[in-house]
């Protein structure tokens, strides 16, 4: 049987469409972290987008000539600009390019470090959505008890709004981006709500709860019910399910915090000498700590529900955290994850419309005998 290295090789290259423009940090640091993925990595080919002028030299000073393609976009996208006015004056940015290699086929997956907002609109206008799709999510991985280290959480502000319909589909997307991007066999999906009750919650988290349950044994993960705000870091699932308005604010919230006891650390180690002494002895545990829970080792939020697969880095990641989404995007496209992500989605909306097709000739059948 052929392995799945053994087909990516038949394949060719893998190739990654790289926007070198929009980062807090400019495309020196994008460059750097290109390179250092590159060197961890021979196979990977990249498009990189943005004013050639600028970007050549970064290339040249890396030695990633042979293995990078320069596209020229003089166009950037800031962090101010609204959607809205990208979408309309956009066509010259190298966020637009960046996509665009993507829909061509010249390209598997896409990175970015730009404005979060435009990137989705622009997206889902020139990738578009999958059928079946109704709001696409943006995905992120959440240090965790898990011994993956990591859970899956979705939307965490795409779009602020989701029916019971679209929670499904999360919960189909976030399945299949465990599978392939924490290689777990069967995830575990858990439904964010204020309790774990069944009667808890608003109407179409129930709704949503029944149709989950009833899409996990045909679609290969398992459903644990309702999760709470303790189980995003936790270890009773490995996807947490939820809308925009909902995940951005857990993610702000989760982010400010590991924030906040970093500096409380801090603190308490230099708040005297004898606590400075107790931190050199604890030095090799407090580095260990430091790497599991550092963001830049899974920098990246994956947009799901395209014809094509795009990972938004942080705005402010440094090289190691552009190196962490560059390799996030390659393992991506390596497993093959789009292709898979599309099957299973028109495979359970091909399941929907035969249950609701069901449903209504038994509808019929009730009506004609009474």
């Amino acid at each position: 049987m052929t392995s799945e290295q053994d087909k990516s090789q038949a394949r060719g290259p893998i190739v990654l469409s790289i926007d070198a423009m929009g980062g807090d940090r400019g495309p020196a640091t994008i460059v750097a972290g290109l390179a250092t993925f590159a060197q961890r990595n021979k196979q990977a080919k990249f498009i990189l987008h943005g004013p050639a002028d600028q970007l050549t030299p970064l290339v040249e000073k890396r030695k990633l000539g042979k293995r990078v393609e320069i596209r020229d976009a003089q166009g950037v996208v800031s962090m101010e600009d609204k959607p809205s006015h990208v979408m309309r004056n956009g066509q010259d940015t190298s966020m637009w390019s960046t996509l665009d290699s993507v829909r061509n086929g010249e390209a598997t997956v896409a990175v970015s470090c730009g404005n979060t907002g435009a990137l989705m609109l622009l997206a889902m206008v020139r990738l578009r959505k999958l059928p079946g799709v109704n709001r696409p999510a943006i995905a992120v991985l959440w240090p965790s008890k898990n011994p993956q280290g990591f859970n899956v959480m979705l939307d965490v502000g795409a779009d602020i709004r989701a029916d019971a319909q679209d929670l499904l589909k999360y919960a189909l997307m976030g399945a299949s981006y465990a599978r392939n991007g924490l290689a777990l066999e069967r995830p575990r999906v858990g439904l964010l709500n204020v309790g774990t009750e069944e009667h808890k919650g608003r109407a179409e988290l129930k709704q949503a709860h029944e149709l989950i349950s009833e899409a996990a044994e045909g679609n290969n993960f398992e459903f644990v019910g309702f999760a709470e705000g303790g189980d995003i870091p936790g270890d009773r699932c490995d996807v947490i399910v939820t809308d925009g308005f909902t995940g951005n604010i857990a993610l702000k919230t989760g982010e400010g915090t590991a924030s906040l006891i970093g500096q409380f650390l801090r603190e308490a180690f230099a708040y005297s000498p004898l606590s400075r002494v107790a931190a050199l002895l604890a030095l090799t545990s407090l580095k260990r700590l430091q790497a599991r829970i550092d963001p830049r080792r899974k920098n990246g939020g994956v947009f799901l529900g395209l014809n094509g697969t795009v990972v938004k880095s942080h705005g402010a990641a440094d090289a190691t955290g552009v190196a962490a989404a560059v390799e996030l995007a390659y393992d991506l496209a390596q497993s093959g994850f789009g292709d898979r992500l599309a099957a299973r989605i028109a495979s359970a909306a091909s399941s929907a419309e035969d249950s609701a097709a069901k449903a209504g000739a038994e509808q019929e059948k009730d009506g004609t005998d009474s």
